[in-house]
This record gives C-alpha cells, structure tokens and sequence, in this order.
C-alpha cells in the first residue's frame, strides 16, 4: 500500500515537470514573437531641465493689482464683506479673483504666469503705487524676468457710459475693458525723474484694444492716457488693465478674461511674428 501512494506521487511529480518544460517552451517561444519593450527613463534632474526650458521659451506675464481690493456690484449670488463701498478684502470677491481668472486663461494659451496677489492698499490706499513698485523693483533685481506685466484693476461707473454697462457675446454680459498708459508727467509739465517710455506702452495697449474689439466688437474701450506713470517705466510691456467697473458685477469681468487673454497672445504672436 506504502509503495503504490509512492510510485504515484513520483508519477504525479514526472507529469508537473513534463507540464513545467512544456510551459516553459511554450513561454519561450512567445516571448520571441513579442515585440520588444522600450522604456525611456527621464531623471529627476533632466526633468527639471525640461521643465526651467519650457519656462524660459514661453512667453512670461506677471499679473498683480494695486488696489488690490477694488470689487463689484454685489448680488445674490456675489456678497461680500466691504472694507468700504465696492471693496473688500475677500480675496475670492476683489482683484484677486479677477487676476486668477486672467492668469488661468492665459496660462491655457501657453503663456507661463506669476500672480502676485500681495494687497498693496493698506495701510493707505493714496500710497499703494509705492508699495507695488517696491515689488515689482525687488522681483527684477532678483533676476525674474518678464514680457508683460499688467495691473489689474477695476474702473469707476460714470454718468458718461451711454446705453448697457456690458458687451454682449453669445448670450453673456461681458464687463467692458479699458487699458491706460501714463505718460510720467505732472499737471504741469514736471514729473517723475524717470519716465516710462510711454509711446511703447501706448503701442502694446492700442494693439491689445485693436484685438478685443475684433474678438468681441465694441468690448474695449479707447486706451486712456494721464500724466501719471503707474509704475510703467520699469518695462515697455507694462500696462494697466481696467476690468470693468464698480457697476459691473464680478461675473461679468470674469467673463471678459478669456477674451483679454486671447487677445493678449495675439498680439504677443503678430510681434514674434514680426521679430
């Protein structure tokens, strides 16, 4: 009885190794007819390399707001808690949301953005122009560098806007958009000791202006000039953006954005274009 359990377990184990050759060829066999596998490993250091590349051929925007809490008409699905009328420092409902907007739709464009979202009003708003200067200074003596760099604002209601307070595309309101240049200059004639070269920066607003209101007929105004400077002497692809007005609401600017950055790269593609 002994015997016949042991001549069958070495007839059993005979049989698996039979199978394991068998399945071994087999495996062989198509493992020759498989097509080879190519693995490309990228390193850690050369995927930084890549990406510092690709950063340094995109086209680079900074985006920041001096009156950081400038905001809209409040509503019932918009409400907020002012700081005073038509501000507040609710990052989601002032500057900052609409610059997050503008940075999203840019950076879908292919552009590489910084948004500084640093509330330069307090402690007092008729100084704030100092202090975004102070950034934008600290920012180009550490070695960053940029195409554009665009304020963004919002602009005050007048009396003086005739008719709707919005364009129209498809259904939708769209805060009207006005760019502006400053010319460095006094009241008077003086100024400041160093003035943006102000004909550059009105040559990038009106080609801006030329493609909004191609995009969307009548969305831009014409570009505004004053005798300030509105720190645009650090850079001829400094501009302020007004993104409506206080009589807008934040969804008719947010609405405006990818219209402003459509027209922002194509501008940018006419003057690599050119170059």
């Amino acid at each position: 009885m002994r015997m016949g359990r042991a001549g069958g377990a070495v007839a059993a184990l005979g049989m698996l190794a039979v199978l394991a050759w068998v399945g071994t060829a087999a495996l062989h066999e198509w493992e020759m007819r498989r097509p080879p596998l190519t693995l490309t490993v990228l390193s850690e250091a050369a995927d930084v390399e890549t990406v510092a590349q690709q950063q340094a051929e995109q086209p680079r925007v900074l985006i920041y707001h001096t009156h950081t809490w400038e905001a809209y008409e409040m509503t019932d699905t918009d409400v907020y808690t002012p700081t005073e009328t038509w501000r507040t420092k609710d990052e989601a409902h002032n500057m900052v949301r609409v610059g997050e907007a503008l940075a999203d739709a840019l950076t879908d464009l292919g552009f590489y953005v910084v948004h500084d979202t640093t509330a330069f009003e307090p402690p007092n708003l008729s100084d704030a122009y100092t202090r975004s200067l102070e950034m934008l200074e600290a920012r180009l003596a550490a070695g960053e560098q940029y195409d554009y760099l665009f304020d963004v604002h919002r602009d005050a209601y007048s009396g003086l806007y005739n008719g709707s307070n919005a364009a129209q595309q498809d259904g939708a309101s769209l805060a009207y958009v006005m760019l502006l240049v400053g010319k460095g200059t006094g009241a008077t004639g003086s100024g400041f000791d160093e003035r943006p070269d102000w004909p550059q920066n009105l040559e990038l607003a009106e080609a801006i202006t030329g493609e909004l209101n191609e995009l969307v007929p009548g969305l831009s105004r014409d570009v505004k000039i004053k005798t300030g400077r509105f720190n645009q002497h650090v850079s001829t692809g400094a501009l302020l953006i007004e993104v409506g007005n206080n009589k807008n609401t934040l969804d008719e600017a947010l609405a405006a954005c990818p219209v402003i950055a459509q027209a922002i790269a194509n501008v940018h593609a006419q003057r690599t274009a050119a170059q």
